[in-house]
């Protein structure tokens, strides 16, 4: 890729961060941390990867302040609207709703995404249409027994046109992911399952475009293992679990936009 573009993409992840704290402090409420560390994942599938016709679901749901914002800037429905976000009446609820333009499922209950995104990309292979599914989840979320019967629903039929992407940030909102229910080897598990896996670092832009492009037709489903900092680009939050649902205070949200801000400068 061009370094005008990855720079462009890199800008475009710090203004979407500072969209999502915008939003949270805003409304006293949501999910930082994990829309922090989704937020690069996120800005690769939307404006350098997925194309028209291709499908996205968001299953870790409670992450959605980032796919809002996301959606706001590229002119879904007018900006200005992210800032009723969790608002009395608002459409902008906490997770993920088919009333929003651009999203057509709704989502919540960790782990449904991907086997919704299993009976996509099933329709997709009967329909010989070419698109591909994407499906974002969260690695406390691989938890959920039904995650893995769709593994095996996804290898069995030969989905290779389905892309899961994990957000692998080691943390959940009752702490570290390993202590909880160990998920490692994560990679061999998959594998295991018959999909093809690669794993990257979650925060850089270039190498997500790199792999999730390199992905070929080989009668596979794929998985992407994106490592990633929960609560990314804000120093006080990353690796905390307190921000996985946290409310800024007044100074707070003075550190993060500040913080924010010196990154962008330090890209002109």
């Amino acid at each position: 890729m061009e370094i005008s573009e990855i720079k462009r993409l890199v800008k475009k992840s710090i203004k979407i961060r500072m969209q999502v704290v915008n939003m949270i402090y805003k409304s006293k409420m949501g999910h930082i941390g994990g829309s922090l560390s989704a937020t690069d994942i996120l800005v690769a599938l939307f404006y350098a990867i997925m194309k028209p016709g291709d499908k996205f679901i968001l299953s870790k749901g409670h992450s959605v302040e980032a796919y809002y914002a996301i959606l706001g800037d590229l002119g879904f429905f007018p900006k200005e609207k992210l800032e009723t976000y969790c608002q009395f009446g608002s459409e902008f609820i906490g997770h993920p709703s088919i009333e929003i333009p651009g999203i057509d499922i709704a989502t919540g209950s960790l782990g449904h995404g991907l086997s919704i995104a299993c009976g996509m990309a099933f329709s997709f292979k009967k329909d010989k249409k070419n698109n591909r599914v994407y499906v974002l989840m969260g690695d406390g979320e691989l938890q959920e027994g039904s995650i893995w019967e769709a593994a095996m629903f996804a290898s069995s039929y030969n989905l290779d046109n389905l892309i899961g992407i994990i957000d692998r940030n080691r943390l959940q909102i009752g702490g570290d992911t390993e202590a909880i229910v160990k998920l490692e080897p994560l990679a061999d598990r998959w594998s295991s399952f018959g999909w093809e896996v690669k794993e990257v670092d979650g925060h850089n832009i270039e190498e997500i475009i790199t792999t999730i492009k390199s992905f070929s037709r080989n009668n596979k489903p794929h998985m992407v293992i994106a490592r990633t900092i929960k609560g990314k680009g804000i120093s006080f939050m990353e690796n905390n679990p307190k921000w996985h649902h946290g409310v800024l205070s007044d100074e707070e949200y003075r550190r993060a936009i500040k913080e924010l801000k010196s990154q962008l400068e330090g890209l002109t």
